[in-house]
């Protein structure tokens, strides 16, 4: 077995989850994932976990060949939440999921009326699968390769490097942005002509994400003040949602809510989004990618959120880590990041200082204020 698929599986259960002697734990894996899943397991059994596996890389929301079936037939007015998957996972202490697409394109003709019901019916079991050590991953594929515009054997080193990292030392790098917010107000991105949004995030809190949770991990998040959302937002990287590519998707806001949209393509599928429910309409996450190691755009969001030189916007569900006790998270039934690209012509200002200029952090290297 290649000794990249060891060390990915090592990282997944010492660092990402800490499994520990008798914790029940949860693996969704795909066939083509079963290097990884066999690796995982046999760290599993040497810490004295009792794992169960779910085939074909489980996910909530339908993504393989199976999903898609149940989507395209299923009347809406019969979707409910699985309430024997909530029961697993309500007896689970680690949730382990593998992704390995083989085709990035499979829900493309599942419709997104249909998807948002879905999305508000397993809403109760996310939560709860939420609420364990979880951690979403990806095994490389010919297929995410593709995707990519890469070779097979460029995407598994691409991968690896960017999983199979010194994440104390990232986790240490993102500290420095994680003061900067927490401390903050007020946050201006500015990008072009096109993106000048602001935003209050006084009292909410920002979370590290170096691989514990998203592997691989590589960025700050936090959760905006809902209705503080004021301006304008040109995403300028594709948003590939379900199948379907979203180019240029833009939005204007106004007290927080989305008052105006738009997309170069799959406009509809943009509305869909937002038709989700009420609080598809508002922001439920800023997040500011960091992980060095991500230099390219992968058609990806696990990848393609954590790149360098990039802010990602969400709309939808808030994550209720980033939000003080006595404030109600944005609730939504869905959650879709969107990548603002921050390499040129950009900054993020933060209560009027600047802190990111061109992609460069004020920390790093060339920075020029």
């Amino acid at each position: 077995m290649d000794s990249r698929i060891r060390d990915h599986a090592d990282v997944i259960v010492d660092h990402s989850t800490d499994v520990q002697a008798g914790d029940r734990v949860v693996v969704s894996a795909p066939p083509a994932a079963e290097d990884l899943a066999v690796a995982v397991y046999e760290r599993l059994a040497e810490e004295g976990a009792t794992p169960v596996m779910l085939a074909g890389g489980q996910k909530l929301y339908g993504e393989d060949r199976a999903s898609r079936a149940f989507l395209r037939t299923v009347d809406t007015d019969d979707l409910a939440e699985p309430e024997h998957l909530t029961a697993l996972y309500e007896e689970t202490d680690v949730a382990i999921r593998i992704r390995a697409p083989d085709n990035a394109t499979e829900q493309s003709d599942v419709d997104e009326e249909t998807n948002a019901a879905y999305q508000r019916a397993v809403k109760p079991t996310r939560e709860i699968l939420l609420s364990t050590r979880w951690c979403l991953t990806q095994y490389p594929t010919a297929g995410a390769a593709q995707l990519a515009g890469m070779s097979t054997e460029a995407y598994e080193e691409f991968v690896w490097n960017a999983v199979n990292k010194d994440w104390e030392t990232q986790r240490e790098h993102q500290e420095q942005m994680v003061e900067r917010l927490d401390a903050a107000d007020e946050v201006r991105i500015v990008s072009g002509d096109e993106t000048d949004l602001t935003m209050s995030v006084a009292g909410m809190k920002t979370l590290n994400d170096y691989g514990e949770h998203n592997l691989p991990g590589g960025e700050v998040f936090t959760a905006p003040v809902p209705d503080s959302v004021e301006g304008e937002v040109l995403f300028d990287k594709p948003l590939y949602h379900n199948g379907r590519e979203v180019e240029d998707a833009f939005l204007r806001f106004e007290d927080g809510e989305v008052v105006e949209h738009s997309a170069a393509r799959n406009e509809e599928t943009l509305t869909e989004i937002l038709e989700t429910d009420a609080g598809a309409r508002r922001l439920g996450e800023l997040g500011i990618g960091m992980n060095r190691d991500i230099d390219r755009f992968t058609y990806n969001m696990l990848f393609d959120e954590k790149m360098g030189d990039t802010v990602h916007l969400a709309v939808g569900m808030a994550y209720a880590e980033c939000v003080p006790e006595d404030r109600e998270p944005n609730d939504s039934a869905t959650h879709v990041d969107m990548i603002v690209d921050m390499s040129e012509d950009s900054r993020i200002e933060l209560d009027g200082d600047v802190v990111q200029r061109n992609g460069t952090f004020e920390f790093e290297e060339g920075f020029e204020g």
